[in-house]
């Protein structure tokens, strides 16, 4: 199984739009680190040629792009909010090569969300061309193990602060990003994955992302071979995380491939 890490960010990105000269707000990271340079979370899971795309982020297209991914199978959704989902239009070329509407996953709150806000993506499809995304809205819920693009995705309810969100595995990899509290049956379904990729937003606790330090708690009950830190805001410089994450444990950055046993 090969995971792409089409972005690492939190909600606004590294670098966020500011800063003195208008160049951006690099927070506590070095902006002559490119690993530094966060779009907003997603990523793309292969396994046996078929994509399963995990949301779609405002830089969508360029993320695609930029990682080298020619298509995509299905899509899943953790939840609704905008770093997430407002890459929805770009979905229409994703249509326009598989040749087909293409299977959206999500619970019954994130698809009537999107449903509200993207409503023409969920009509049905006038064949033969792509003017629109075109998505068939397929309704799933934590608790469940669902076949999406050929593969066994169980997945578990997260804790956001606000709203849950949707946690999954598939074999030996976890994803579990925009979290702050993972319960019992969250923590069971992902112990001893081989890589769990998990969002971690900053350095001191907050209400509604995991911390450092929560995030190493986790992953020490977890046991997972190797860590790897995805939704980063601003004050988490990537050689700064280097320095101080434990064996096992690494940062992620815009592009990483994550080779899964």
């Amino acid at each position: 199984m090969r995971v792409t890490v089409l972005g690492c960010g939190g909600s606004a990105g590294v670098p966020m739009i500011g800063g003195a000269d208008g160049a951006g707000d690099w927070g506590a990271c070095d902006p002559m680190e490119p690993r530094n340079v966060r779009s907003r979370s997603s990523i793309v899971i292969e396994s046996d040629g078929a994509r399963l795309l995990v949301d779609t982020a405002p830089e969508l297209r360029v993320q695609l792009l930029a990682c080298r991914v020619p298509a995509v199978d299905a899509i899943l959704y953790t939840h609704a909010h905008a770093d997430h989902i407002t890459g929805i239009d770009d979905v229409r070329i994703l249509n326009r090569i598989a040749g087909r509407p293409l299977e959206a996953f999500a619970t019954r709150r994130t698809l009537e969300e999107l449903g509200r806000r993207f409503g023409y993506a969920f009509r049905p499809w006038e064949p033969p061309n792509f003017f629109r995304p075109v998505l068939e809205p397929r309704e799933v819920a934590p608790g469940q193990t669902v076949r999406m693009a050929g593969m066994a995705v169980r997945l578990f309810e997260q804790d956001h602060g606000y709203a849950p969100t949707l946690g999954l595995r598939i074999g030996g990899f976890g994803y579990s990003t925009d979290v702050v509290a993972l319960d019992e049956a969250a923590l069971d379904t992902l112990s001893g994955v081989d890589t769990w990729l998990v969002g971690c937003f900053c350095r001191a606790p907050h209400p509604t992302h995991a911390h450092v330090d929560l995030v190493l708690d986790w992953a020490a009950r977890i046991g997972a071979r190797r860590t790897v830190l995805t939704h980063m805001g601003t004050d988490l410089d990537w050689a700064w995380l280097v320095r101080r994450l434990p064996s096992g444990v690494e940062p992620g950055y815009d592009g990483k491939v994550l080779e899964v046993v």
